[in-house]
């Protein structure tokens, strides 16, 4: 039995400070070029809350918006202001930085998150009416504490500061003091990506409408370490963040593959639903403190806002096949094994083409590829070009070396089979899964019939090996036979128990007879 889609979550958190003081374009330009001009002019070019609002690829990640109709909006997007300017969403929401530090506080169990008495005062009623913060939730918060003691964890432990407008209004403090693991600094890289999952989690289990309790498995897929100097990446994210959802009869464990670790992630959970292990499952990933303003250069060179100034976060949850959802065929997995190598064309066909043709298909029969969903105006500036509509134009040039695709054909084929990139470049969080939501309810309106997720990572960054990584999967409109078959199979277990019961009774007369 397939797996199917029950629901997304998508969330973004603005993050004006953390771009300042803890990206690591940031954080690296202070040690080597502390009096730059880069950092001179940084905090000129960074978007107010009602500018990150009335951004065309923020609305259309949190559902009010379609990445077709932003493919309409003419290029570049960062001067063109959406006229939805909701902070809710179909699929999520955008949370102000002020709120996400007291959920970083809420999903600290170490009280290693301290916030000042003030802040929390000002700013905890705005938290409550958050619709995702249970009373549970809210009753974590805890009052704060006088900002001398935060500013001496700061200038004499080496805690981390928290800031909002420049001005100090908390601190992430280590857990350990010579364990470079549990330092402050990575503290708060990992409290950061399990509140932003926690967000993601409790988004799309409100979408979804099913009960916390019935989510059994969760997969966390970002690209944080969680351990100490015994056991650097241990783990355990998921089970983490799952507890402070209040998904009470979860399990769970994380998966990593850099920005493939997304597709890795559903193909696991689709085979755990699939194989009967677990009914329902979610993946969930955070979002990176580290990639906030990774081209920040290029873009205040340009002149433009710094657009990577958003934390992202997603869940996917799966379950057993409905009869209406859409379905995850793995049947054919799209893998790049360790001998594809790098050329663009080996990658294209192991994981485009490759699971094609195992089920007789060709280019032409999915609807929509869903590859590196970045957004150009991001990527663009930097000289790294649209990276999506790169994808397409391999996928389509591949579709003619093997005469699936005519060359005239070739544009028409990218604008009707692509989807625009809008997703924030966080690593793992654009490689393809941003695109679900969308899909899912192409398919459910029966606007479209297949569609591919393909994630891609970069495993060289991790100084063991040079190679690269990918794989794909298809999901697929729901063939609504689940019942039937369902009623056949069970005609079948009927047939045979009533045989056996036959059997069994003729055997005990002629025992009896003799």
């Amino acid at each position: 039995m397939k797996s199917v889609i029950k629901g997304t979550g998508y969330v973004l958190v603005h993050t004006p400070d953390m771009v300042i003081e803890n990206g690591a374009t940031q954080t690296t330009e202070r040690v080597v070029n502390p009096e730059g001009e880069y950092l001179k002019a940084l905090p000129n070019h960074i978007r107010t809350w009602e500018q990150v609002l009335e951004y065309w690829p923020n609305q259309v990640y949190i559902g009010n918006k379609t990445p077709d109709e932003l493919k309409e909006v003419p290029f570049p997007w960062y001067d063109k202001p959406c006229d939805v300017k909701d902070r809710y969403g179909k699929f999520g929401q955008m949370m102000p930085e002020a709120e996400f530090y007291l959920l970083m506080q809420v999903s600290d169990v170490f009280d290693l998150v301290d916030l000042e008495a003030g802040f929390v005062a000002a700013n905890k009623e705005a938290f409550f009416a958050n619709k995702m913060i249970s009373e549970d939730l809210a009753a974590r918060v805890k009052d704060g504490v006088d900002i001398d003691s935060i500013k001496h964890h700061i200038d004499e432990e080496h805690a981390e500061p928290l800031f909002i407008n420049g001005e100090v209004v908390g601190c992430v403090k280590r857990a350990h003091e010579i364990d470079v693991n549990l330092s402050a600094h990575t503290m708060l890289e990992n409290i950061v990506s399990k509140a932003s999952s926690v967000l993601a989690l409790l988004t799309a289990v409100e979408s979804t409408g099913i009960a916390k309790g019935d989510i059994q498995y969760v997969i966390d897929c970002s690209e944080e370490a969680c351990g100490d100097v015994l056991q650097r990446g241990g783990g355990n994210f998921a089970k983490a963040a799952a507890e402070i959802a209040g998904l009470e009869n979860a399990t769970g464990s994380d998966t990593r593959g850099f920005c493939a670790g997304p597709s890795h992630a559903l193909i696991e959970a689709a085979s755990l639903v699939q194989s009967g292990a677990y009914d329902c499952v979610a993946v969930t990933a955070g979002g990176c403190t580290a990639k906030l303003g990774m081209n920040g250069k290029s873009h205040v060179e340009k002149g433009m806002p710094v657009l990577e100034d958003m934390l992202g976060g997603f869940c996917i949850i799966l379950g057993a096949n409905d009869g209406v959802n859409p379905e995850i065929n793995l049947e054919a997995i799209g893998r790049h094994t360790v001998g594809t190598g790098s050329a663009p064309q080996a990658v294209i066909q192991s994981l485009a083409y490759n699971p094609l043709e195992k089920l007789g298909l060709k280019a032409t029969d999915i609807d929509r590829f869903s590859p590196e969903m970045q957004n150009p105006d991001i990527t663009k500036p930097a000289g790294a070009g649209d990276v999506p509509e790169a994808n397409y134009k391999m996928i389509a040039a591949l579709g003619v070396k093997k005469g699936e695709i005519e060359k005239k054909e070739m544009p028409n084929f990218i604008k009707e089979h692509g989807i625009t990139g809008f997703a924030p470049t966080q690593g793992h969080i654009p490689s393809g899964v941003p695109s679900i939501g969308f899909l899912r309810d192409l398919m459910l309106a029966g606007d479209i019939q297949r569609a591919m997720i393909i994630g891609k990572g970069s495993l060289f960054l991790g100084r063991l090996t040079n190679l690269f990584d990918g794989t794909s999967f298809i999901i697929q409109a729901n063939s609504g036979e689940t019942e039937t078959a369902a009623a056949d199979e069970g005609e079948v277990r009927g047939m045979v128990a009533k045989f056996m019961r036959e059997f069994a009774e003729s055997m005990l007369e002629a025992a009896d007879a003799e």
